[in-house]
């Protein structure tokens, strides 16, 4: 800074000098010192000269950022919009975690869905698994207590007089074809007419048909007194194996 100001302080004693030079009214004679109005004005001069001064001052253009908020945003429409831009801002910037929690929420309250219906409703039970039974109402059906040919030994107890004893073979073979071989969903205490109800649901119209000719021959039997005729109950024994066959074997 002072040697600076020396510089310029030699200037101005220069330029003081050349311009008392340049005046004949008033010489500046060799040796003399120049006045202190004369340097304050070699001084000016120096500061002024562009040519001179350590700082200069350099023009230009360049690009203002235009401001932010318009004229138009001013109160409280101008407060509105700068708030929703602050909210969609937030938005762009928070999205991920928005989704994250907004997931976890949806989750939480499936599961609380869950829980609160499993809770009133309980759970979803599987139908237990049939169970052949192996007596239905104290008749024996099950296959192996059973001859062969069921028809043949149930005509050979009615023709040596044992008749009753005909009419149960026979219903406890059909009972026994019903379950294993038709998978009828018989239980061990179904009455006759039960049996024959779940029978249709399963048996062919020919079948059906055979199953009602039989229960009720064998109900008039054992609850009316009823004698049937030989010839029905020789037609049942005939008749048995191509009626409770499987299905596609019938004949």
């Amino acid at each position: 800074m002072r040697s600076r100001r020396n510089v310029l302080l030699a200037a101005a004693l220069l330029l003081a000098a050349a311009d008392g030079a340049g005046q004949p009214e008033q010489p500046v004679l060799p040796g003399t010192i120049p006045s202190y109005e004369d340097v304050r004005k070699a001084l000016d001069k120096v500061e002024n000269d562009p040519n001179i001064a350590p700082e200069r001052t350099v023009r230009g253009l360049r690009w203002v950022e235009a401001e932010r908020e318009s004229s138009d945003e001013s109160g409280w429409f101008g407060a509105l919009a700068r708030w929703f831009r602050g909210l969609f801002e937030w938005f762009a910037v928070s999205g991920r975690a928005i989704v994250w929690v907004l997931g976890g929420l949806l989750a939480v309250l499936v599961v609380l869905y869950v829980v609160q219906l499993v809770r009133k409703r309980g759970l979803p039970r599987l139908p237990p698994r049939f169970v052949a039974p192996s007596h239905v109402r104290d008749l024996d059906i099950r296959p192996e207590s059973l001859p062969d040919d069921i028809g043949a030994a149930a005509l050979a107890l009615w023709s040596s007089g044992e008749r009753r004893a005909a009419l149960a073979l026979l219903y406890r073979g059909l009972l026994s074809r019903l379950v294993h071989v038709h998978e009828v969903p018989i239980r061990a205490s179904a009455t006759e007419g039960e049996c024959l109800a779940l029978a249709r649901t399963r048996l062919s119209s020919a079948s059906t048909t055979y199953a009602e000719r039989m229960v009720g021959t064998w109900t008039a039997a054992v609850y009316g007194g009823v004698v049937p005729a030989s010839t029905a109950v020789e037609a049942l024994c005939g008749e048995f194996a191509g009626a409770l066959a499987p299905r596609g074997a019938a004949t």
